[in-house]
């Protein structure tokens, strides 16, 4: 079944080049210019919409009219129908502060103007493909986690690599549950910090990026599993070797 996208872009021609690239990869797209439109389309029954199916994902332009793409993106993972929905933000602000910020907001992934429609294209198929992994794990409530040789049971809270049991540090082993249900998310220092705190602590980038080191130590031959996104964090991604 096609995948329903919600495309909010307020440039008309990038707006236009955007839905037609994606059309032609499959997907159902909803294409809206102004962020207060956007909302109230999120916001309406199904049924009064012209495509009834649901969000599958959301591509936001971060400067909009009406309302911003970070507020958006906020209402989307306060909003209970979408807060597990995927979010890829557009944006021409380049600075790894501001990319944080978006990411802080909720957004999973991020590309930046000018880009290239084929990274574009994989980062929207790759946000699709984790939305559908989250859903079907939690139809089956499965306590396992497992990227190839690395499995996590969470109802024992042991890791093991291969057959051997990881000696981790509760730090590490909350860091690497959030990775784990959500390969493919970029996490920032804030994000990683309020899952081993359960809420928002002020802490240095330091803090982080020293639990990050000792789990890949610990990871050994699979410590590349955990991707530095220079300047904004970290994310892990399934091994394709």
């Amino acid at each position: 079944m096609a995948s329903h996208i919600l495309l909010v872009e307020d440039e008309k021609d990038i707006r236009e080049l955007l839905c037609d690239q994606l059309k032609a990869q499959g997907h159902q797209v909803t294409a809206i210019g102004n962020g207060a439109e956007a909302l109230e389309f999120i916001q309406s029954e199904p049924k009064e919409r012209e495509n009834s199916a649901p969000i599958n994902l959301f591509v936001l332009d971060r400067m909009l009219p009406g309302t911003s793409g970070l507020e958006i993106c906020k209402f989307i993972r306060m909003y209970k129908p979408t807060k597990s929905t995927p979010v890829l933000m557009v944006t021409a602000m380049t600075e790894p502060e501001q990319i944080v910020e978006g990411l802080d907001a909720g957004a999973d992934d991020y590309v930046t103007k000018p880009f290239d429609m084929r990274i574009l294209v994989a980062r929207v198929r790759n946000l699709l493909k984790r939305g559908e992994m989250i859903t079907v794990a939690k139809e089956e409530e499965t306590p396992i986690m497992k990227i190839n040789e690395l499995t996590i049971d969470t109802n024992q809270c042991k890791v093991w690599l291969s057959e051997a049991e990881l000696d981790l540090t509760l730090s590490e082993y909350k860091l690497l549950c959030a990775f784990m249900k959500e390969p493919g998310k970029v996490f920032t220092r804030n994000q990683l910090v309020e899952h081993i705190q359960d809420g928002p602590v002020h802490v240095t980038d330091r803090t982080i990026d020293t639990h990050i080191f000792g789990l890949r130590k610990k990871l050994g031959p699979y410590a590349h599993l955990i991707e530095t996104i220079r300047g904004v964090g970290y994310r892990v991604l399934r091994d394709e070797k």
